[in-house]
């Protein structure tokens, strides 16, 4: 054991794997369906380790850090900007009055219990779950005109308060907006949510036409014309016509024609179709066989069923879909052929409700024949096919702008004014992430490569932050534990109080949007999932995307503003 303590001594990048690897292992522990992530595990193994006395480089974790917040600004850019539009606007002003109210009150907070700076940021980066103040702090405190012992001492103090108030932020948020939410924003909101539905569509008449989601995928069946329909001969587009009327999304891939045996593997609308012609159908299961009378009697021909049907996800980028609603897009002469299976929006999938509007930057998972999918994505955008190639030149250029562009400084007093290398990185990569989706054809970060940057450039910042806080961190807990755990319960919870009210009585949103909004003002995916559940609707992603967006900027730049306050 001392040989091993010895040798990270000597090379501290092994204490940082073996942090990362203890700390994610610590992170997947489930009690009462509870686990601390990832990010929490990682802080408390390098506290741990931290006790050994490994020192290692800041130039490590400022680097790491760098990358993650690129990934964030790239992952929200386009919400971001598309938020910035008049629809999205009074998402973007709750969201902002939520993220003001997370400061003024931590801030109160801290000023109440006597805490000095450290403690400051790190209960708001705790309370607020917003792991990425914590570098973003500890940035701005190196600015300040303090003595280095100092400096350091109250960085130190960040991952302590961190630690004791964030598992309080993440559970207690997501009991209070699921649970205690509902409460507050009157009778019958599961009701009130269903009612949103259906005036986006959500309901299902028995004479409308199905949405994608009520059948699963791509099925393709072999039809016989042989209904008193086809005593006359008919063209692709009247039997299409025809069966859309009744309600049925269905489409003619191929026909095999009576009279010749012969395959026609591309009809047109105008292909003529004669009674004892074969059809191949596409469509959902379950309204072909609810009357396949109406054509006529299924038949098996593997041969014509010979073909190649492809999933694609699509990057919505022409202009003439953005603002469309999802009924709009589903009957576009384009989509012919084509299923929509789910829509994505940054880290949230929409419900697949016929008034949702596309927006841009948004991922269309379409699926069908190869080339029914390829002119329907040429239509909808860019096809993001599979691909293990991130576009480095793009992710570097970023990061060094934004670096720069943090690193200009004005003062005030004597205090220095900047975003820091960090803030300015975080708003190069949204500026970086709209442009990605403004033309798909560069800038490409595959979704593992963001995963990868997010997860791993976090953790191993925080590892550091962990093993270089150890020695401290204990002293700091038994200092400050108690009163930093009861000031994290006011802070986690008061901007949620805040939130609801603004959502019922100002903006007068529905109870699932606003409880959506705050949990995405917040940046809580746990209370999304804990909202859907409660109200068994995916309504809540709907105003989950842009709030989030503006939710994750802002929560990080107030790192900056939770210093210079407290300075």
């Amino acid at each position: 054991m001392e040989w091993i303590i010895k040798t990270m001594q000597n090379s501290p990048e092994l204490a940082i794997f073996l942090t990362l690897a203890l700390g994610f292992a610590v992170g997947k522990i489930k009690i009462k369906g509870f686990s601390l992530g990832s990010v929490t595990g990682v802080l408390l193994m390098g506290v741990l380790i931290g006790q050994l006395g490994i020192t290692i480089s800041p130039t490590v974790k400022s680097t790491f850090f760098l990358i993650f917040l690129f990934a964030v600004g790239y992952s929200v850019g386009p919400q971001f900007v598309q938020g910035l539009k008049k629809e999205g606007l009074p998402q973007i002003a709750f969201a902002a009055l939520v993220c003001v109210s997370c400061l003024l009150i931590g801030w109160v907070a801290a000023l109440i219990a006597g805490f000095d700076i450290g403690n400051a940021a790190g209960l708001l980066a705790g309370a607020s779950t917003i792991s990425a103040v914590i570098g973003v702090a500890s940035d701005t405190i190196n600015q300040l005109s303090i003595d280095s012992s100092q400096k350091q001492q109250m960085i130190n103090q960040i991952p302590v308060a961190y630690a004791v108030t964030y598992i309080f932020g993440t559970a207690g948020t997501a009991w209070f907006l699921a649970f205690i939410g509902p409460k507050l924003l009157g009778k019958d909101v599961i009701k009130q949510t269903k009612d949103y539905e259906q005036s986006l569509g959500g309901l299902i008449q028995d004479d409308e036409p199905g949405l994608e989601e009520a059948y699963d995928g791509t099925t393709f069946r072999v039809i016989q014309a042989s209904n008193a329909f086809f005593d006359q001969s008919r063209t692709v587009h009247e039997v299409e016509d025809f069966l859309i009327k009744k309600g049925w999304p269905i489409y003619i891939e191929k026909i095999r024609v009576s009279s010749n045996n012969k395959i026609i593997n591309d009809p047109t609308p105008d292909t003529s179709i004669n009674k004892g012609d074969k059809l191949v159908l596409n469509g959902p299961i379950d309204t072909m066989l609810a009357d396949e009378d109406c054509i006529g009697k299924e038949v098996v021909d593997l041969k014509l069923l010979d073909f190649k049907v492809e999933n694609l996800k699509v990057i919505v980028a022409n202009k003439e879909i953005i603002g469309e609603s999802l009924q709009n897009l589903k009957f576009s002469k384009q989509r012919h052929g084509v299923v929509i299976l789910k829509i994505h929006r940054g880290k949230v999938t929409l419900p697949l409700l016929k008034n949702v509007k596309i927006q841009r930057g948004d991922i269309i998972e379409i699926e069908g024949r190869k080339g029914d999918v390829d002119k329907f994505a040429s239509y909808v955008g860019y096809p993001e096919r599979p691909s293990n190639i991130t576009d480095i030149l793009y992710v570097g250029i970023g990061i060094f702008l934004g670096g720069i562009l943090g690193s200009i400084s004005f003062r005030a007093g004597n205090v220095p004014l900047s975003l820091s290398a960090s803030g300015g990185v975080l708003i190069m990569g949204i500026i970086f992430g709209w442009a990605r989706s403004l033309r798909p054809t560069f800038g490409n970060i595959p979704a593992p490569s963001v995963w990868l940057m997010n997860n791993l450039g976090l953790n191993m910042f925080i590892a550091v932050v962990g093993i270089n806080a150890g020695p401290d961190f204990i002293s700091g807990l038994k200092t400050s534990g108690v009163s930093l755990f009861i000031a994290g319960i006011f802070v986690s919870l008061v901007p949620m109080l805040i939130g609801i009210l603004l959502g019922r009585y100002v903006f007068k949103f529905n109870p699932a949007i606003t409880l959506g909004a705050c949990a995405g003002a917040r940046t809580t995916t746990a209370a999304l999932g804990a909202l859907e559940d409660t109200l068994q609707s995916k309504v809540p992603a709907l105003s989950y995307t842009t709030t989030y967006a503006v939710g994750n900027t802002l929560l990080i730049i107030w790192g900056v503003v939770i210093v210079l306050m407290m300075s």
